[in-house]
């Protein structure tokens, strides 16, 4: 009865852990905007229920099964006590000897002890037991196949009729497209329309539903995981730098790079321009995700891994749509180092940035509505000539 309530509650009892754990972490994560729209007390009320959920659902874990574990001892307490009243009674009838008595009471004592500790630990291990169910599961969740093929010599990338969708939702539908090697292709279209989904299929963070993706000829899915991932770099607007210093987050791109190696990347990327002025330069720790560092001179700190990787492949998710100009100038430079003979896809929002992609897509629907070169998309007087419009109006708004 025991074993069967600590699962039982010890499943809900972790359940209310995580929730608080969630909340908690989104609590902390959002006290700015929270403060900004005075919503901490009313915010704070779903933190404060959820702590005590759990703190009732903590004492119904203990309080339930605890009625059986102490009836369990006082068994175990009577039972000794019985053994020692049969011992006096047989040492009383001369059936026994003190040294026999004292011998068996103690062993009968260190018997008892264990089994009493037993008990408890054996319930502590059916409650961890329920953590470790989702552990497992998450480990036996299914991996991506991976093939056996040789890496390709060329990196021209190629979709043929690739369709995919997060569950039952659709994203991409049909894309058929070619990237010429060393060329730049620009993705472009209104929010939801499929831009990241692509680039998240050409790194194989997710496979696709139908259809094919070659690099070089190569279906991905028959290159091996670990070989793939060194064609392709990525430069994304959000940016994670692990709590450690400037030198070792740029290291991560390479880390078998020699120092000169990473300070020449450093360099090209823009990012001595500030390192210099901290207090320990390169060596400086950046914080946990980078907090220390403002927003441009993470986003150099990522073009710096990205050229110490110097994949032959690069995807870009506009890394300039939200830096002030100056930042902006010094990431166009660095971006400019990185994509120097290289496969370019370009997640595109300021249409100015891609005037000069060899081609161009414009999603719609999960579909390639348009495409072509700048300047053919503009005389097509489509979507493309309607989000350049409306992109040249805005650029002389005064606030």
């Amino acid at each position: 009865a025991a074993n069967y309530l600590v699962s039982k509650l010890g499943n809900k009892q972790i359940a209310a852990r995580n929730s608080v754990g969630a909340n908690f972490l989104e609590y902390v994560q959002g006290i700015r905007h929270l403060k900004s729209y005075a919503l901490i007390g009313k915010k704070h009320t779903g933190l404060e229920y959820t702590l005590k959920d759990l703190c009732q659902k903590s004492i119904r874990m203990e309080a339930v099964p605890g009625p059986f574990i102490v009836t369990a001892f006082i068994v175990f307490e009577i039972t000794f006590l019985a053994m020692v009243a049969l011992g006096l009674y047989y040492l009383n009838g001369n059936l026994i000897t003190i040294p026999v008595l004292i011998s068996f009471l103690i062993l009968g004592y260190h018997l008892f002890h264990p089994l009493k500790v037993v008990m408890v630990d054996y319930l502590s291990l059916r409650y961890m037991n329920e953590s470790l169910k989702r552990i497992i599961e998450m480990l036996d969740a299914p991996t991506m196949a991976s093939g056996t093929a040789k890496l390709p010599d060329k990196f021209d990338i190629c979709f043929k009729e690739v369709s995919f969708g997060y569950g039952n939702k659709p994203t991409v539908q049909g894309l058929s497209f070619d990237i010429p090697e060393k060329s730049m292709l620009a993705l472009v279209g209104h929010s939801g329309s499929g831009k990241s989904t692509i680039a998240a299929l050409i790194a194989r963070f997710w496979d696709v539903n139908s259809g094919k993706i070659e690099i070089g000829g190569i279906p991905i899915k028959d290159i091996p995981q670990e070989q793939f991932y060194k064609l392709i770099s990525e430069v994304f607007q959000d940016v994670y730098l692990f709590d450690d210093s400037i030198y070792n987050n740029i290291k991560i791109g390479n880390p078998e790079a020699t120092e000169t190696e990473v300070i020449e990347a450093a360099e090209k990327a823009q990012v001595l321009s500030f390192a210099w002025e901290l207090p320990q330069g390169l060596h400086t720790r950046v914080g946990e995700g980078g907090s220390k560092l403002s927003g441009g001179q993470k986003q150099r700190i990522s073009i710096a891994r990205a050229l110490l990787k110097d994949a032959p492949i690069v995807l870009l998710d506009e890394a300039t749509a939200s830096l002030d100009p100056e930042n902006e100038i010094f990431i166009q430079q660095a971006i400019q180092e990185l994509v120097k003979s290289k496969t370019v896809v370009v997640i595109a929002h300021k249409l100015a940035t891609i005037m000069r992609a060899d081609n161009i897509l414009v999603l719609e629907n999960g579909e390639i509505a348009e495409r072509g070169t700048h300047a053919q998309l503009l005389n097509k007087n489509g979507i493309y000539r309607k989000m350049w419009d409306i992109q040249q109006q805005s650029n002389g708004w005064k606030v």
